[in-house]
């Protein structure tokens, strides 16, 4: 499909492709709706948005509500869950078009669960796949420029991130709530949605919080919550899915027992550590960070540790303006720099690595291995005893994407596993996910 869409993109002339576009989205999702049967009419939904922390926030909701006795389904970039049922996204969109989320509501609401965690983009926005969607709450992580030019500028972007508040605004449910980051810059303008219930949350409402490389520790209210979750994202990431399911009655004391069993979020700061036994310990740590706030938190979680960064970090035919700030980044937090192939799509990949060379200062700490695979081989053989090995941009990502919507299945935590094994085959049983 995607490459038939590629084609008919090329066919049709731009600006009448653009104005028929926005009626071609409206207008599948109202027939979606419609065939559906309105499911979110019948069942809690929660939306999640932001730029950064959307995929985890609307995991640890799962996690915290499943924790409460809930019945929870998950649509995200992560994967779709309903109930025990769950199955990777291999889509490359967070939220798929033709009538997927609809369809995806009335299973949910078909297999009795209580609560629909969605995470919701700005691409969806445009594509109008938040349209006919009865949001009980929506929850906002932060706001920094990413789908520059997707959109066409930064004030375009966050236009569309709003909108999904505007759609909570405008839902028929009572009562409607906003969770929102006080202490981002946009989070007031959030906070100004007329809704039944405002929850603002902030750093500002622990009384503590400590950041260890084995995981973070929150006191709130008196009660400390310890989880397997680094860096100070995470503690805001945590704060989010606290203040949302607090507003549905979760309990803090369930919320503090759910964080400590709390299972490995796919391809968020997912660390690998290599065996027992083998003649080094190393941790390799597979990450989504994709835009220059997120690459910087996800090497402060990790201060004193020799960092190995493989990066690409930069899709081809997008957010370009960021390629050098993101070598620039690297170049200032970590000793040894492995730029790679990532999605180039119809861009030469070189060219994009070459871009982000250009923003380090220090040449001598990077090298270029166009094949991910090798990349990442490289780093496990040469990092250092006690080092850290920090694979950015991909995430979950299921596919490295190539020209002409061409893609290759991909996996950096597979890869990761696969590499460990091969090259540290000093009782596998051990190895940690």
């Amino acid at each position: 499909m995607g490459t038939f869409v590629y084609y008919i993109k090329k066919l049709i002339p731009k600006s009448l492709f653009g104005l028929l576009q926005p009626i071609y989205h409206y207008t599948f999702s109202l027939i979606g709706a419609l065939y559906y049967r309105y499911p979110s009419k019948e069942i809690t939904v929660i939306g999640v948005t932001g730029t950064k922390g959307k995929s985890t926030v609307t995991e640890l909701i799962s996690a915290l509500f499943e924790a409460d006795g809930k019945r929870t389904a998950v649509a995200g970039t992560i994967r779709f869950k309903i109930g025990e049922h769950t199955e990777p996204n291999l889509y490359k969109m967070t939220m798929p078009g033709r009538f997927f989320v609809q369809k995806f509501l009335r299973q949910s609401v078909d297999e009795g669960c209580d609560v629909v965690i969605l995470e919701m983009t700005s691409e969806a926005v445009k594509q109008y796949r938040h349209k006919f969607i009865e949001l009980d709450a929506l929850v906002f992580t932060n706001l920094s420029p990413e789908h520059i030019e997707s959109h066409g500028s930064f004030e375009k972007y966050v236009a569309a991130k709003f909108e999904l508040a505007r759609s909570l605004e405008q839902s028929i449910k009572r009562p409607r709530t906003i969770i929102a980051n006080s202490d981002d810059a946009h989070g007031e303008l959030f906070l100004s949605v007329a809704v039944e219930r405002k929850i603002a949350f902030s750093l500002k409402d622990t009384e503590l919080y400590t950041l260890k490389r084995e995981g973070v520790s929150i006191v709130l209210e008196g009660v400390t919550i310890r989880t397997p979750l680094v860096g100070l994202f995470n503690v805001y990431n945590s704060l989010a899915a606290i203040a949302c399911v607090r507003s549905f009655g979760v309990s803090l004391k369930t919320c503090v027992l759910a964080f400590a069993e709390l299972p490995p979020i796919h391809g968020r700061v997912e660390q690998f550590t290599s065996p027992k036994g083998s003649s080094k310990h190393i941790t390799a740590v597979v990450d989504y960070a994709h835009t220059p706030d997120s690459l910087i938190q996800l090497y402060q979680a990790f201060p004193k540790d020799y960092k190995i960064c493989i990066l690409g970090n930069t899709g081809g035919g997008r957010d370009t303006w960021k390629r050098p700030e993101m070598g620039k980044i690297a170049s200032e937090h970590c000793q040894n720099i492995i730029l790679t192939n990532e999605d180039p799509y119809d861009e030469n990949p070189l060219a994009i690595v070459e871009s982000m060379k250009r923003g380090i200062e220090d040449q001598s700490k990077v090298h270029i291995i166009m094949d991910r695979r090798e990349a990442i081989r490289r780093a496990l053989i040469e990092a250092p005893d006690g080092a850290v090995i920090l694979i950015s941009g991909k995430g979950t990502d299921p596919y490295i994407m190539g020209p002409r919507n061409s893609r290759i299945p991909w996996s950096d935590a597979n890869v990761v596993r696969e590499e460990m094994a091969h090259l540290f085959p000093v009782s596998n049983s051990n190895s940690a996910n």
